[in-house]
């Protein structure tokens, strides 16, 4: 039964790889819940609970608040690029077997959303932690049509909501549990709220006009709407796009014009592109210096500060300020 089980998924997933891509993979703007009104997990007295994530931001918070009621497995580490992420053969095993999946459910996972959404199907209760954000406080650019901007761990408000949503999912699944979960939450929460100030703080020791945030690929825009920047993207939405000759050749431009001292690479993301548009800039007369690393569809390595939701935030921030305060 097992093994017919990982099949099953298997297939689903090779299928939902074909529709995702005939489709375009686009998907409907409308909120519905998969992970309401979750029937409590059963198990033996003291057992914990076993959880998958797929990202490293969603994962942290799962364990934040679970706690040591809560066994967390990420599905991506350090480096990897959800937008482009394939279950392999042992994720597909985790999956089947764990009591529930907690994933972003905006098209991040691009490669995974049908088998996600249908691991109800094998007794997995499966977990959308963006479900509960109001949809009129989600970004749905024009150039991402039918989806909307999945990088809400960049409004830190807005984190505050996944976290909430995964509380109450875990108290579903585990009521006996339920003043720990909210202990926890709470904790993570107050401690998300002082980095947002700390965030705030710090952006505005940049001049206004010099708070422009130019990437590898446009993740940071609930970033720059919290946060009061101006941000630049070589790449779209997703990493499933690629920048053209003209893309580079364009934001280049933009670069001269304004003057914009730096560029910042991402850990997620090959270099290969912001190293063509430093060139490109350079052509035109003007020297724009790769201002740092920062993280953003991916955390840093585990055991590292940057390695943990909070510590690259405050890493990002403080690597942007100092970058464009040069100027």
């Amino acid at each position: 039964m097992r093994t017919l089980r990982v099949l099953t998924v298997a297939a689903a997933i090779a299928v939902c790889t074909v529709i995702l891509s005939a489709c375009g993979a686009t998907f409907d703007r409308t909120k519905t819940r998969v992970g309401s009104n979750l029937a409590p997990v059963a198990r033996e007295a003291g057992q914990q609970l076993k959880v998958v994530a797929t990202t490293g931001q969603i994962a942290e918070a799962v364990q934040r608040v679970g706690g040591n009621r809560v066994i967390t497995h990420g599905l991506m580490g350090s480096g990897v690029d959800p937008h482009l992420y394939r279950a392999s053969e042992s994720d597909i095993t985790r999956l089947e077997s764990a009591d529930a999946v907690f994933w972003n459910g905006l098209h991040l996972e691009a490669g995974m959303s049908g088998v996600l959404e249908r691991m109800g199907e094998l007794g997995v209760h499966s977990i959308r932690v963006t479900d509960d954000i109001d949809r009129d406080r989600l970004l749905a650019p024009p150039e991402f049509e039918g989806a909307y901007d999945p990088h809400v761990w960049f409004d830190l408000d807005l984190w505050t909501t996944v976290v909430k949503t995964i509380r109450n999912a875990l108290i579903e699944m585990d009521p006996e549990n339920t003043e720990v979960y909210r202990a926890n939450a709470a904790a993570y929460i107050a401690q998300i709220e002082e980095l947002d100030a700390y965030v705030k703080a710090r952006a505005l020791e940049v001049e206004e006009g010099a708070r422009v945030l130019v990437t590898a690929h446009d993740a940071f825009n609930y970033f720059a709407n919290r946060y009061g920047m101006e941000v630049h993207g070589l790449q779209g939405i997703s990493t499933e796009s690629e920048a053209s000759t003209a893309d580079v050749q364009e934001l280049a431009k933009f670069i001269s014009d304004r003057g914009i001292p730096a560029i910042f690479i991402e850990s997620s993301v090959p270099d290969q592109g912001v190293q063509a548009v430093i060139e490109a800039t350079a052509a035109r007369g003007h020297t724009v210096t790769i201002g740092g690393e920062i993280f953003s569809d991916a955390m840093g390595a585990e055991g590292t500060e940057e390695g943990t939701y909070l510590g690259m935030i405050r890493h990002n921030i403080d690597t942007i300020v100092e970058a464009l305060r040069r100027t």
